[in-house]
């Protein structure tokens, strides 16, 4: 299970909508418990491909985010990105970019924006399985 805040889920929101026509991205940093996974952070950071289609971190923007994980206690729990106009499940792209098994992957569909979806998923290899995400 992975647990967000509805004020964590906002800002990924706001920012995706705000990145419109091309996928937002960024990083989610928090707490480990056995499984279980509770974001404390959440990083809003460029897509540098500018693209609708698919997304790559900004290199600079990920190491600081990653220096901030390290200096607040925190430990990086994953990714999310938009998908602008398709459903929120992992793309045939964004499974083969998943090298992370131990990582969430978020997509946020905002295909219908009045009525956006997010889901987590646990991917390895060509197979992904959607978590059970919580927001509080």
């Amino acid at each position: 299970m992975i647990t967000m805040s509805k004020s964590d889920y906002e800002i990924i929101l706001k920012h995706a909508r705000e990145n419109l026509p091309e996928e937002a991205c960024g990083l989610v940093a928090g707490k480990k418990e056995g499984k279980d996974k509770f974001i404390e952070k959440v990083y809003c950071l460029t897509n540098i491909d500018h693209s609708n289609e698919h997304f790559s971190l900004d290199p600079k923007e990920q190491l600081a985010a990653v220096k901030d994980m390290r200096a607040n206690g925190l430990v990086p729990l994953g990714n999310w990105h938009s998908h602008p106009e398709s459903p929120s499940r992992p793309s045939e792209e964004d499974k083969r970019l998943a090298y992370d098994s131990t990582a969430s992957y978020m997509i946020l569909s905002l295909m219908d924006n009045e009525n956006p979806v997010l889901n987590s998923f646990h991917i390895e290899g060509t197979e992904s399985e959607k978590e059970e995400l919580v927001l509080v």
